[in-house]
This record gives C-alpha cells, structure tokens and sequence, in this order.
C-alpha cells in the first residue's frame, strides 16, 4: 500500500482487505460488523456499501441489499458490479423489468467492453425481456461493430422479437467475419428468420459450404444440417429435406445425455404418487397452463389467449419443475413448504410489468405436474393442447432443440415413448381434475381459430372483449415457434406427415385417433 495515501483511504482499504477476509473464511456476522462500522466512518465509500451489500445478498436480505447497491449506482450508475449484483436480486424476485432497466441504465453510461455487454444481454434474455436485450446489443456493436459475437447475439436476440430482416442481417455479417459463427448457431438463425420460396436463395449454398468444412463440432453440424432440411422442406423438396433431418437427428441424438430410462423412471413416480392432502386458497388472479406435447400447438394458443387485455403470457417458465424436485415437497408437504413454493412461483410468473388477472405459463412438460399445480392454485386452470400423432412426431423430428429436456425428440421411439407417458399422464390426472382441464385439439384450432379460442375464453371465464387487440401478441417468442407463431393461422401443417411418409416409415408406427 502506498504509504503516501491519507491515512483515513489507508484506513478504509484496510477494513475492506479485513471484511474480505473475514468474508472468506465464513464470517459473515463479524464482517457485517465491520463493514457497518466502517462505512459509519467512511459514508462516502462505495467499496464498503458494494462490500456489505454481497453480505445482505449472501444472507437473504435482499431489501438491505438493494438500498444499498442502489446507492452505489446513484453515485455512478455505470459501475458494473453493483448492477448485475442488484439485476441478479431483482430477477430472483421475479422483478424482470427492474432488473433490465438497471443494467440498461448502466450500459448507457461509461464504455463497456463487448464481454460485460454480452454476459448483461444473457441475464436480461433470461430476465425475457428479449427487447431490452436487443438494445444492449445495438448498443455494443455500435462501439464495437466489428464484433462478430454481438452480431450473432442482435441476431438471436431480434429473430425472438419478430424483427426477422435485422436478424438476417446480423447472422450474415456473423458468418462473414469469423468463422466461430456455425458454432455460434447463426446458420440456424438464418434459416428460421424467414421461410424461403426459391432453392436458388443464397442461404441455400451458404449452408453447402458451411457443410463441407471439416473443423465443425458435431453440435455444429447437427444444427446447420437442421437450417438446411427446413430450408429444403420450406420449397416442398421433402426427399432432400429428410435426408438431411435424418443426419441432423443421428448427430444430435448421440450427443443428449437424455435418458428413457430416467425418463420411464420419473414417469412412473409420478402415476404413483399420492394426492396432495393439502391445498391453498385461490388467489385473486387465476395462473393457466398451457400443457402437452411439444409442437402440439401450445405457443399458438398461448399467442392468440394473450390477446386479450386481461391475460398475460409468461412463455415457458422452469420453475414449476424445479419446485417439484424440492425436498420440502415431496411425500405430504407441509402447509407453509407449500405457501412458500406459491409465493415463489408467483413472483416469476406475475413479476413486476403486468396488471392482469390470467396468467400463462406455457412448458408443455408441465403435464407431469398436475397435482402439483392443483394443490398450490385450487382454481388453476389447464389447457392440454393435442394433435395428430404423425404430425407431432415429425414436428419434434424436425427441430433443433437447445433445451436438453427435448432430447428425446432425436429418436423417433423415445418421441413414441414421451408421446404414449403424456397420453397415460394426462388419462390419470383426469381421475381427479377433469374439470380443471381444457381439452385444444390442433386441427381445430387451425381450422377455426376464432371459434375454438372464444370457446377456450368462456372456459377460462375470460370478461367480454369487445375490442381485441391482435397485436397483444407477447413481447418475444423464445421456442422453436419463432416463425410460425408470428404469421397468420393457417392449416398446411395439418397432416404434413403425408409429405414425409414415403422418406420416413417411421412415421406410421404412431397411432392416429
């Protein structure tokens, strides 16, 4: 240390060198301690408010925790550290847009490098709110515009909020300037901004040649094999298309670690567990679960119910699942493990943007957790989206998924298996809720749109809507409905089974009600 420094900086870098250690060593009361006592006698120092605010937000008081990091950004709202600390305590109290607006106050001020710009566009993407992101992202490339991450990021980013010709543009120049950009998925993000009309679109070749480079990770290749089949099924040359779905499937098949064992075996748990003997009071807001199998049409009617004012869709959230996994509630929980499982839900799926009264959380694996639902929220209501099984099968075949939870959709007889579990599921909860489940059949909702959704809405006792309004649609899609979600209704993917049928005998091994 400098022995020039005044004595009272001296001083104050000592009581931080000492809370830090003492913080090291698992002392967190006597580091408190000191650093209260030291920023009475410094109150000007942020090191010391940012020093006992990781304190407070390593001992759960994330009100103490918040005061303080949010002094810090007063003084300067571009220190990097009390943002994110602060954004990752709003996001866990399910206050997304707080904890976006923090991290874009913070990136509008003073000059951040690309890496610190792309580890705040992951957490607020993850914070869903995938506009925010995008602007950090054009933000960043408009200092760094040679980045060819931040242009892969902006691409990603705007083909979720719809702006598919910006997307393009940024997945182009990815794959211009570095050659990391394949593993970077840009390929894929081309191929799902828009639906080609032609082979002869340059995206066509532009994958051939990404192809026959020989230093792609197998994911790599799996994926922009994946943009070449789509590509090629979009112009209705179904024999090329499955060939290379085919090889897309063998590659990213052999990399899932998903398990039917493991599967079969969470299946069976979950037939044979016990109702719940408990269940809370309905709220005075009403949570819809939107459930089935994967591309059955979940993300469709999530789009068209968010329509109306009073609903709210929240996507496909993780948290149901992994309350489930909670020792707290296995067997028969308690009362209060059960409030507090509710409580923590809510705040991720109400969060802090939104005065609605339904709100949708659209994980279609969330079939595995009726009860579950029904124990926390009484007057829950669920919403079972079925389709065709041919028509599912080849949907599921036909995507590349990022989440591994959709590893089975690799192989057409652990989809059989997955299919024939969500059949059995359902059958079962029926027994004990069938007047909290909505059956959607895909077919008709393409058919009659309107129909079907206003039949939905009665059933959700929905108010009147006497003015809808179509461009209610959620702020971003994140599944692998980026496309289809966005364009109007229609029915060509109803038996779109028969175009693959002559290249994929697999296909007719599904039963068809």
């Amino acid at each position: 240390m400098r022995s020039d420094q005044p004595a009272a900086v001296r001083l104050e870098r000592d009581c931080l060198e000492q809370v830090r250690a003492l913080v090291l060593r698992g002392d967190l009361t006597g580091a408190e301690n000191l650093a209260s006592a030291a920023l009475r006698e410094h109150p000007q120092s942020v090191d010391l408010r940012r020093a006992l605010a990781g304190i407070y937000q390593q001992t759960r008081r994330y009100g103490h925790a918040e005061t303080l990091l949010c002094e810090v950004l007063a003084q300067d709202p571009g220190d990097a550290a009390a943002a994110f600390t602060l954004a990752e305590i709003l996001k866990q109290a399910g206050r997304m847009s707080a904890a976006a607006a923090v991290l874009r106050a913070c990136f509008e001020h003073g000059d951040h490098d690309a890496d610190l710009a792309i580890r705040a566009i992951e957490l607020i993407d993850d914070c869903g709110r995938q506009h925010q992101a995008a602007a950090i992202a054009e933000d960043a490339i408009a200092g760094k515009p040679e980045d060819a991450r931040l242009h892969a990021y902006a691409g990603m980013l705007e083909v979720q909020t719809g702006e598919f010709a910006r997307a393009r543009e940024h997945f182009l120049f990815a794959l211009e300037h570095n050659a990391q950009a394949c593993e970077w998925n840009a390929p894929h993000g081309l191929a799902s901004a828009q639906r080609y009309a032609s082979a002869e679109h340059p995206d066509f070749q532009r994958f051939r040649d990404c192809l026959a480079r020989t230093d792609l990770s197998d994911k790599a290749r799996s994926t922009l094999l994946f943009a070449l089949a789509k590509a090629h099924d979009d112009v209705g040359d179904y024999e090329l298309a499955a060939g290379y779905f085919r090889q897309a499937n063998a590659l990213a098949h052999a990399l899932t670690k998903w398990s039917r064992k493991n599967w079969r075996r969470a299946l069976e748990s979950r037939l044979a567990a016990r109702p719940f003997a408990q269940h809370l009071e309905p709220t005075d807001w009403t949570p819809v679960f939107i459930v089935g199998m994967p591309r059955s049409g979940t993300t469709l009617v999530a789009e068209l119910l968010a329509r109306h004012p009073q609903v709210c869709n929240r996507g496909e959230l993780a948290w149901l699942a992994n309350l489930s996994q909670q020792p707290a509630l296995a067997g028969s929980p308690a009362r209060a493990a059960l409030e507090h499982a509710a409580a923590t839900y809510a705040a991720q799926l109400r969060q802090d943007d939104s005065d609605a009264r339904w709100f949708i959380d659209k994980q279609p694996l969330n079939f595995r957790y009726l009860d579950l639902m029904l124990a926390l929220w009484p007057h829950a209501k669920i919403v079972h989206c079925r389709r065709n099984a041919r028509d599912t099968a080849l949907s599921l075949w036909s995507q590349s998924f990022l989440e591994e939870a959709q590893g089975y959709s690799y192989d057409f007889a652990d989809i059989a298996v997955v299919m024939r579990d969500c059949e059995r599921l359902m059958a079962h909860w029926r027994k004990f809720y069938a007047a909290s489940i909505h059956e959607v059949r895909y077919e008709q909702l393409a058919a009659d749109p309107e129909d079907t959704i206003a039949a939905l809405a009665t059933w959700l006792e929905l108010p009147a809507n006497p003015a809808p309004t179509p461009d209610k649609a959620a702020a971003s899609i994140s599944t692998a409905s980026l496309w289809q979600a966005r364009q109007p209704v229609y029915t060509r993917s109803v038996e779109r089974w028969r175009n693959y049928a002559p290249y994929m005998p697999e296909l007719l091994r599904f039963h068809v009600d």
